[in-house]
């Protein structure tokens, strides 16, 4: 409309606002050309995102321009779930922090169990402003039978192709996880941390949030097949690193239980 544009018809054919004074028409065109460009930055953003984002499950992490923590999730494919975030269905109904969003992190993982401890983690941690904050996960009020509310040690696929990862739960709530090597050529030292993560009352440097319920709700729903172990079976370090290289071994065992988790 050159250099006098003519706001209150702009306001009434554009964005269907009849009979607004001038300035008030003025107002809403020039909110809705700050909201264009930044529904442009924001696909900007989401093409890049979604370019350099791998196509496998993974934990992730959206921030703002100034790295601060917008929202953690998960995701089964990485790539495809970041895209449903920058869906252009999505832009109408976005929440005002979402159109911020100016990076992500992410961190791959190997099973859904890993997933979910992943980020309640991060969420204890980082603290994001769009995810709904709640308190560490609580045994009462998860339907889990008494007779799995034990300590115990899961065994899951990594991420790395060669590893897995070992899940640790106590009923007190604590938890710890380590990947090691499918060929046993670290699992000496593996079995001993293990076994002093169950044996030991004392706690070194900051202790993880105590999502340990998670491992064991998860047990007693979608994972109830997945390979276990009792910790508390084994007499020493020895014992138990002998049991998990029998299991890992197990070429059957590893493809047809571990993989479905």
């Amino acid at each position: 409309m050159g250099d006098a544009p003519d706001h209150q018809r702009l306001a009434a054919e554009v964005l269907g606002i009849k009979n607004a004074s001038p300035e008030l028409a003025r107002r809403l065109v020039a909110q809705a050309l700050v909201l264009e460009d930044r529904r442009e930055e924001w696909r900007r953003v989401g093409e890049r995102i979604c370019r350099e984002a791998p196509p496998t499950p993974a934990v992730y992490l959206l921030k703002d321009a100034g790295d601060r923590p917008l929202y953690v999730g998960k995701a089964i494919n990485l790539r495809r779930r970041l895209r449903a975030h920058f869906a252009e269905r999505r832009w109408r109904a976005i929440r005002p922090e979402l159109s911020r969003i100016a990076d992500v992190e992410w961190q791959l993982v190997g099973s859904e169990l890993e997933a979910l401890l992943r980020e309640a983690v991060w969420i204890h941690e980082r603290q994001p402003t769009v995810n709904i904050q709640t308190g560490a996960p609580n045994l009462a009020a998860r339907d889990i039978p008494g007779a799995l509310l034990r300590d115990v040690l899961v065994v899951l696929p990594s991420a790395e192709e060669d590893s897995v990862e070992l899940i640790g739960a106590r009923v007190n709530g604590e938890w710890m996880i380590q990947q090691t090597r499918r060929n046993g050529a670290d699992l000496a030292v593996h079995a001993q941390r293990v076994l002093r993560f169950f044996r030991s009352p004392l706690r070194r440097g900051a202790a993880p949030p105590p999502v340990a319920p998670i491992v064991f709700s998860w047990l007693a729903h979608r994972g109830a097949t997945a390979t276990r172990v009792d910790p508390n079976d084994a007499r020493d370090a020895r014992e138990l690193r002998s049991r998990l290289a029998a299991l890992l071994r197990d070429d059957r065992l590893f493809r047809d239980r571990l993989e479905q988790c």
